[in-house]
């Protein structure tokens, strides 16, 4: 018989339709809202209306009363269900954090701060009762803002600190910053402002606790990014035994870095569910999520950038204040990223970096899609008021500073690696794209017919995870991976990461399947279970490099033991066979095959065919690239028309280039809505102002315009793993594209733009400037 060659097997590479569509498009996704539970309660949570101010009293007595109620508790009645040697509740355990309780017991510190949980038999019960809660405040003033924290006549939030300014802010300084200012032809100064907005998905936050009186097992059902890391705060926070505590995660409707953890109101709805000894569940609504649930991006930088005469940059000076909200989150963390990240891919000589993150009486501070992103923003639109008082192009000026791969330096002088960066290389791709010496000829014609036409290009890179020069997989540690052959001979992926959009359980699988030979359809990838899941969680743009590099590399842990196994079935040495197409077969003699099916049941026990692994992220490598957006601005009434976005983007290789571009497409939307419509807005009193939709403005497709990606490859820095991260990249650079281009529309108006949030109001002010 003559032997049929079997076809190299790729699934990395293809556009693979995602396992996870038939699941969420035909309805059968099981979504946190989805769990139902027999003998279920129902939270809701009464809400602070003031900003700042002492309770001095909370009457709970008439909503106790009303029928269904099951129990209300006040503040001091959570704090007696939890361990009262936990530390502070902060993002990360072992993050300093100010004292505070659970639930509001003396002082509420933002609108929608929660004071009460009520249980009862219905939301509707839930919801009637709040109502009949009784708070009395004395008011106290309001810090609604960094300069208000920052003066030292006002009251301060926290009791247990001496100022509304958090410890340990940056000031660091790399190379010899005076001399580039001293040295510079000119030096570019303005204050740069990010505003607040926040990371609204689709599905707001919510869990179901589910505590059995009679094994003191404690079963929590999350939405959340990672179960390892909501088990050890829940078990810290309730003094709860951690063999007994088991989170689980179905679908998730989106996050984009909210969902981490466990949040305040999942501690108290967890407390109660173990002392009412039945399952309680509470599902945020839309308000309750705008108000409270967390916000981003408020941030100033006072910013100077010295260049010469010819144009190079020379130093970069940034004093940065962050406004992190009430309660401890991602603010007072993101700023030595910021720090380290400032140069990007540009040949800046000197940097000096402080920073200063206030607390103020607004919901706090969350991490959002890329949220070290001030430095981008900041870095991009100093270059191109460079380049305006230079009167050189901008995409020239960044030509001639951005680093390449074959000269010096090779590093920031912050210290990070730019081994392998090609930013370079996306620039000239989408110069030679959009055509810049065309553009500016239709320019000036649009121009004489009263139309203006605006181009702005920003570039950025991202440490996904970054050239891995000391080992170890940064600070979220080493990506671990379970993977085993099942009876039936379907392969099982256990991963720590936890999807809500990413398309995990798609991406995976590709690496699976192709590294073990074994079509995609047959391995199942397992999320979710803090029982069978390794420790990890989905964030900072690591999965692709490390939960992918994990499963690479323990997929071949694991083809090692079924060929050992096979080797007994086939009285074949390993070495002579083959695994593809899901069976393994004598190299050159394919009648042997025998299905993985059989060769799971050949195992002398169910470990002989599991393996554990880890990796440390092997050599990394950046992901990063260039946006061009063209937009069209109406100077009569402010509104900006999209017209063209190019992306040009490094990611190394592409597992799934479907997945990679709705990644993308999905990051400059909500880039764009940020510049043009999205603002969580506090008036002076540190009243939330945009409790709605009809406040809160989201895109929609016709904001959107159609995106053209292009991709490019890095030359990879591992031997085995070239994926990079692509989640956050769309959301980082594209707000500063997108700024750039309205202010070159508006440049006959000698307009310049300090700020981030551009909304048709906020443009006409800008014109009446000018």
């Amino acid at each position: 018989m003559t032997e049929t060659a079997i076809p190299a097997q790729r699934y990395v590479g293809a556009s693979v339709k995602r396992s996870e569509d038939p699941r969420i498009l035909t309805g059968r996704g099981r979504y946190i809202d989805d769990v139902q539970l027999p003998g279920m309660l129902h939270a809701a949570f009464v809400r602070s209306t003031m900003a700042h101010a002492n309770i001095t009293s909370v009457d709970v007595n008439e909503a106790r009363a009303l029928p269904g109620v099951a129990a209300v508790y006040t503040g001091d009645d959570i704090q007696a269900l939890l361990n009262p040697s936990a530390p502070p509740l902060s993002m990360f355990p072992g993050l300093p954090a100010p004292a505070f309780s659970i639930l509001a017991t003396t002082k509420v510190r933002l609108v929608g701060d929660p004071i009460a949980l009520v249980v009862a038999e219905s939301r509707y019960v839930a919801e009637d009762a709040a109502e009949l809660v009784e708070v009395d405040y004395d008011e106290l003033t309001p810090i609604a803002s960094s300069a208000d924290a920052l003066d030292p006549s006002n009251p301060v939030i926290f009791e247990s600190e001496s100022s509304n300014v958090l410890p340990g802010g940056q000031d660091g300084t790399h190379g010899d910053v005076d001399a580039a200012f001293s040295s510079a032809a000119g030096v570019a100064r303005v204050l740069i402002s990010q505003h607040r907005h926040q990371n609204v998905p689709m599905e707001c936050r919510g869990l179901v606790a589910d505590f059995d009186a009679a094994t003191g097992q404690l079963t929590v059902h999350s939405a959340n990014q990672g179960v390892a890391l909501a088990k050890m705060i829940l078990a810290g926070q309730l003094g709860h035994d951690p063999d007994k505590l088991r989170i689980l995660c179905g679908d998730i409707g989106g996050s984009f870095g909210l969902k981490l953890g466990a949040a305040r109101e999942d501690i108290a709805v967890a407390a109660a569910s173990r002392a009412l000894e039945r399952p309680v569940k509470w599902i945020e609504d839309r308000g309750e999520h705008l108000v409270a649930s967390g916000h981003a991006r408020e941030e100033s930088m006072q910013a100077s950038l010295a260049y010469s005469a010819d144009g190079d940059l020379l130093g970069i000076d940034v004093d940065m204040t962050v406004d992190t909200g009430a309660y401890p989150g991602m603010g007072g963390m993101i700023c030595g990223l910021i720090e380290r990240m400032l140069p990007g891919p540009y040949k800046i000589g000197a940097v000096r970096f402080r920073s200063t993150a206030t607390v103020t009486n607004k919901a706090a501070y969350v991490a959002y899609r890329g949220p070290w992103a001030a430095e981008v923003f900041t870095r991009e639109r100093m270059i191109d008021i460079v380049a305006k008082e230079l009167g050189r192009e901008p995409l020239d000026i960044r030509l001639q500073n951005v680093v390449t791969r074959d000269e010096e330096p090779l590093r920031m002088v912050t210290g990070a690696s730019l081994v392998g960066v090609t930013t370079r290389e996306s620039l000239e791709r989408i110069a030679a794209l959009v055509d810049l010496h065309a553009f500016r000829e239709r320019q000036a014609g649009a121009r004489a017919e009263g139309r203006y036409l605006g181009i702005g290009f920003a570039s950025y890179i991202e440490a996904a995870p970054g050239p891995n020069e000391g080992g170890g997989g940064g600070v979220m540690g080493n990506e671990n991976m379970r993977m085993r052959l099942d009876a039936d001979g379907t392969v099982l992926v256990y991963t720590g990461q936890m999807p809500h959009g990413q398309s995990h359980e798609t991406t995976f699988a590709q690496i699976a399947a192709d590294e073990l030979g074994v079509p995609f359809e047959q391995v199942r990838v397992v999320v979710g279970d803090s029982d069978t899941s390794p420790f990890g969680m989905t964030g900072g743009s690591r999965a692709a490099t490390m939960a992918g590099g994990a499963t690479l590399h323990t997929s071949r842990a694991l083809k090692e033991r079924i060929l050992d196994v096979s080797s007994r079935v086939l009285e074949a040495s390993p070495a002579d066979l083959v695994l593809a197409d899901g069976k393994v077969a004598v190299r050159g003699v394919p009648v042997s095959a025998i299905a993985l099916a059989d060769v799971a049941a050949a195992a002398a026990s169910d470990d002989e065919l599991e393996v554990n692994g880890e990796f440390d992220g092997g050599k990394g490598g950046w992901s990063g690239g260039t946006h061009c957006a063209i937009v069209d601005v109406d100077v009569e009434t402010g509104h900006v028309t999209i017209e063209r976005w190019v992306v040009v983007e490094d990611c190394g290789t592409l597992i799934n280039p479907a997945v990679v571009e709705g990644q993308v497409r999905g990051g400059i939307a909500q880039g764009i809505g940020a510049v043009l419509l999205e603002r969580s807005a506090y008036d002076d009193e540190a009243q939330y102002l945009s409790g709605t939709f009809m406040d809160y403005l989201l895109p929609t497709a016709t904001e959107i315009p159609r995106i053209e990606i292009h991709h490019l490859e890095t030359v990879p820095l591992d031997p085995d793993v070239n994926f990079r991260g692509v989640g956050e990249g769309g959301m980082i650079v594209s707000p500063p594209a997108l700024v750039n281009a309205i202010e070159d529309a508006l440049a006959p108006f000698d307009v310049t733009i300090t700020e981030q949030h551009l909304p048709p109001l906020r443009i006409m002010e800008l014109l009446g400037k000018a």
